[in-house]
């Protein structure tokens, strides 16, 4: 069984929501992503999103935005990620790391090669934004060769037969878009998640996690109660943007993690 499986048939088996957690490669420095990693396990995330930077990252709202630029900016590349995910094993070889960002960067390395690679580092699952399930065939198949889960979106706007089609090719969890638009926005209709995620649950053994739009305490612990997972990532990765000291920043993220996993435990 994967690290993903693993860490959910965990938290089923102990009744508990995941705290997925998303930052981005690089930002705001290349020395803060790793510690930043620890520290949020540390501080009660379960799985850990990494983003890959992007120069056009089109579902991203102005936080994440901002924060592949300056990921890009410090000269972060698809292999600095990887080399990070390597760091970060060191140290911790349990808790689950997936990649988030676009088909180009993984393109522009080679399916194939991607994949090698990124077992090698210790990836264990990748979200590409702008994969549809239709042309995900030949990266799927390269990513199962190296035990690698492909993690699909489902949106709001989502069809049934599509959402029949996208679980079809699904592994590792589902990450339900729980909104109409980018990341950070503000709209989120808790009422509507649940019914989302109650449809997609009747279609798929695999874990749901709801992502955008949940940003504090509250928002998550909302979710929470009808999905088996959350993922928080414009508040935290505006964290990791502001202008303090490595200390400082760390310290800031710890307490909003771990308010976050109170607040999910009840």
């Amino acid at each position: 069984m994967s690290r993903l499986g693993r860490r959910f048939a965990a938290l089923s088996a102990a009744n508990r929501t995941a705290l997925t957690t998303f930052i981005t490669a690089g930002d705001p420095t290349l020395a803060a992503t790793v510690p930043a990693l620890h520290q949020l396990v540390a501080s009660g995330a379960d799985v850990l999103e990494l983003g890959i930077p992007f120069s056009d990252p089109e579902a991203e709202g102005p936080a994440i935005q901002a924060s592949s630029e300056r990921g890009l900016a410090n000269g972060i590349r698809l292999t600095t990620c990887l080399d990070m995910v390597r760091e970060f094993r060191a140290r911790d070889d349990e808790t689950p790391i997936v990649l988030m960002g676009y088909l180009n960067s993984v393109l522009a390395m080679g399916e194939a090669v991607f994949a090698r690679a990124a077992s090698d580092a210790g990836v264990d699952g990748l979200i590409m934004v702008n994969l549809p399930p239709e042309e995900a065939q030949t990266l799927k198949c390269e990513l199962d060769r190296a035990d690698i889960d492909l993690i699909f979106l489902v949106a709001p706007t989502t069809t049934d037969a599509r959402l029949v089609k996208i679980l079809g090719r699904a592994s590792g969890f589902v990450y339900y878009v729980s909104l109409k638009g980018i990341t950070g926005a503000n709209h989120l209709d808790v009422r509507a998640v649940a019914e989302r995620v109650a449809k997609i649950k009747a279609h798929t053994d695999l874990p749901v996690q709801v992502g955008f739009g949940i940003k504090d305490a509250a928002s998550a612990r909302a979710v929470g109660q009808h999905a088996d997972g959350v993922v928080i990532g414009s508040a935290l990765v505006t964290t990791m943007g502001s202008e303090v000291d490595d200390e400082a920043r760390l310290i800031r993220l710890g307490e909003q993690t771990l308010a976050l996993r109170q607040a999910l435990d009840g």
